[in-house]
């Protein structure tokens, strides 16, 4: 496990968002065109998020920084830190998440155990809360499953 002087202020951070989370209005909503057509409005849609940590205080070093991007039309495209990955979204009332059918290309690499946590991170996000340029998700328990960081 890898922790930097950084982590005790980053972990008491997530525990902070972790009660606001629970307690808190939604902080960003998504929505539905009028149309009819699912359209995805929001914080974080079309903004590239980068991995920073995995639980509350695990950084992993990956050939490429595992990162995701959420397109209007619901579609998630990214990186595990070994593969490409992408898929579907939902996002509902509540900071409600929801990804499917994801996919990656699976291709050979030594962290290949850490980009499958990856992937399941997302799989098992259940709620999200961003605050600045922090995402954070968390499980159907309300345990933090890890955090994403804006790109510049």
């Amino acid at each position: 496990m890898y922790k930097t002087s950084l982590g005790r202020p980053l972990m008491m951070i997530l525990a902070a968002l972790t009660l606001v989370a629970c307690g808190s209005q939604p902080t960003d909503v998504s929505r539905q065109d009028d149309r009819g057509a699912d359209k995805l409005e929001g914080a974080m849609v079309g903004q590239r998020w980068n991995l920073l940590l995995v639980g509350t205080d695990e950084r992993l070093s990956m050939p490429t920084t595992p990162h995701f991007t959420i397109s209007p039309d619901g579609r998630v495209n990214g990186h595990d830190g070994c593969n490409t990955l992408n898929g579907k979204v939902q996002l509902g009332d509540s900071n409600r998440i929801e990804f499917s059918e994801l996919a990656t290309t699976r291709m050979g690499c030594p962290q290949l155990d850490d980009a499958r946590r990856v992937t399941g991170m997302m799989e098992n996000a259940y709620r999200y809360l961003i605050d600045h340029d922090r995402l954070v998700f968390f499980g159907p328990d309300q345990r933090v499953l890890g955090g994403f960081r804006k790109a510049n």
